[in-house]
């Protein structure tokens, strides 16, 4: 448990210092929040009531999705991982530590966004402060998740900057930030489902401000982003590899994909 422990702190102080993990966990979505936020305040008075959710969300999914995986796949290229597995440091610390490192950074910038949002944009405050806060853990569960599955998966940090694009562009644009997901076209509207943006977001929005959402169970939806952070995290232990070159690989980088399967059960039945 102590090696644990300085093992989190390093990372910790690490993140404050590497100026890739602090643009994406801090600069990029206080940036953001800050510019798009007055931009859609005036363009659509509405996008107050749900700048909190949207914005806390945006700033979960880049830290997670855009920033996470890139040190995980250097330290793996650099060697750092085999260092690490000669010295006896256990492969789920450098799973999980990371993940955890990751929701303290985003959980302070989630908590700037909150406080001040009522002041600058006149946002209202979550009603429910548990199931707004139970709905922010629930993504930040799925999303340090994937952001660690595309760590491992990734072979290089082309690979993954293409892979985290994938997945960050669509959740963004389709997944209830800017445009209520009830709001888009019915095929459209269906697809969404399948990014855990769309569920954080009408998670919260239902429970945490009470707002009558249409087409996903709210607590169904809080399930599925649990069983998909704790899916990713258990393929990426299973596809994990302590360097690049090991052929010892348990299963081919592919079967990642499994990872959908709560999303995709949520689409169909929520």
């Amino acid at each position: 448990m102590k090696a644990f422990s300085y093992h989190l702190q390093f990372e910790f102080f690490t993140g404050l210092r590497n100026k890739g993990l602090l643009m994406m966990y801090y600069l990029m979505p206080l940036g953001f929040y800050a510019f798009v936020g007055t931009l859609m305040v005036e363009l659509n008075p509405f996008f107050r009531d749900m700048a909190i959710p949207s914005m806390v969300v945006f700033a979960i999914l880049t830290g997670t999705i855009m920033g996470l995986p890139s040190p995980l796949v250097e330290a793996r290229e650099k060697g750092v991982l085999r260092n690490y597995r000669v010295h006896g440091v256990p492969a789920i610390n450098i799973l999980v530590i990371p993940a955890i490192t990751a929701g303290l950074h985003l959980a302070m910038v989630s908590l700037i966004i909150t406080i001040t949002a009522p002041l600058i944009f006149s946002a209202p405050l979550p009603l429910n402060w548990f199931y707004f806060w139970l709905g922010s853990f629930s993504f930040l569960v799925a999303g340090t998740g994937l952001g660690v599955l595309i760590g491992v998966v990734a072979a290089n940090n082309r690979v993954s900057l293409l892979l985290a694009q994938m997945l960050y562009i669509p959740a963004m644009l389709l997944g209830g930030l800017m445009v209520p997901v009830d709001q888009l076209p019915g095929f459209v509207s269906w697809i969404s489902r399948i990014f855990p943006t769309t569920y954080a977001m009408e998670a919260m929005r239902a429970l945490g401000w009470g707002e009558p959402v249409l087409g996903i169970w709210a607590p169904g939806g809080m399930l599925v982003l649990f069983a998909g952070g704790i899916l990713a995290f258990a393929l990426g232990g299973y596809l994990f590899s302590w360097d690049q070159n090991n052929a010892t690989r348990r299963a081919p980088s592919y079967l990642a994909v499994l990872v959908l399967i709560p999303y995709i059960i949520g689409a169909i039945y929520l």
